[in-house]
C-alpha cells in the first residue's frame, strides 16, 4: 500500500492549511488512517487519526479544537484541516495507515509502530 500526501507549505500564524492523503488500495477499509508529525529534535507524535469502523477520531491535545480529520466514503483518503495555525505546529507531517482494527486504547495512544504504511512526509511551516 502506498500513501500519497499533499498540501503542506508555508502559512502565517492564524492561517489555515489542508493536508490530503490518498491510499493506493482499499485494503485499509477496516483499519485506521491518520497523521503524525515530527519537529526537529522531537519524537514523532500523533496529530489525528480516524478509525474507519465507526469513524471514531482522536486528536493530540495540542490541536484539539483547531484541527479536524475527515475521510472519504471510499475509505481510501483522509484530510486534515488545520486552522488557527501556530508556530509550534511547524513540522514534517506524515500520513500513516494500518489495516489492523486497533482496539480503542491503542487507537487513542497513537503509537507509530502500530501503523504499517507511511507516506513521504510533507513540510508545514508556520511563520510570519
Amino acid at each position: 500500500v502506498q500513501l500519497q500526501a499533499s498540501g503542506g507549505g508555508l502559512a502565517q500564524p492564524g492561517a489555515s492549511l489542508r493536508l490530503s492523503c490518498a491510499a493506493s488500495e482499499r485494503t485499509l477499509s477496516n483499519g485506521v488512517m491518520g497523521w503524525f508529525r515530527q519537529a526537529p529534535g522531537k519524537e514523532r507524535e500523533l496529530v489525528a487519526a480516524i478509525r474507519w469502523n465507526g469513524r471514531s477520531t482522536t486528536y493530540a491535545d495540542s490541536v484539539k479544537g483547531r484541527f479536524a480529520i475527515s475521510g472519504d466514503n471510499a475509505k481510501t483518503s483522509v484530510f486534515l484541516e488545520m486552522n488557527s495555525l501556530k508556530p509550534e505546529d511547524t513540522a514534517i507531517y506524515y500520513c500513516a495507515a494500518t489495516n489492523k482494527r486497533l482496539i480503542m486504547s491503542r487507537f487513542w495512544e497513537g503509537i507509530p509502530s502500530d501503523y504499517d504504511y507511511w507516506g513521504q512526509g510533507t513540510q508545514v511551516t508556520v511563520s510570519s
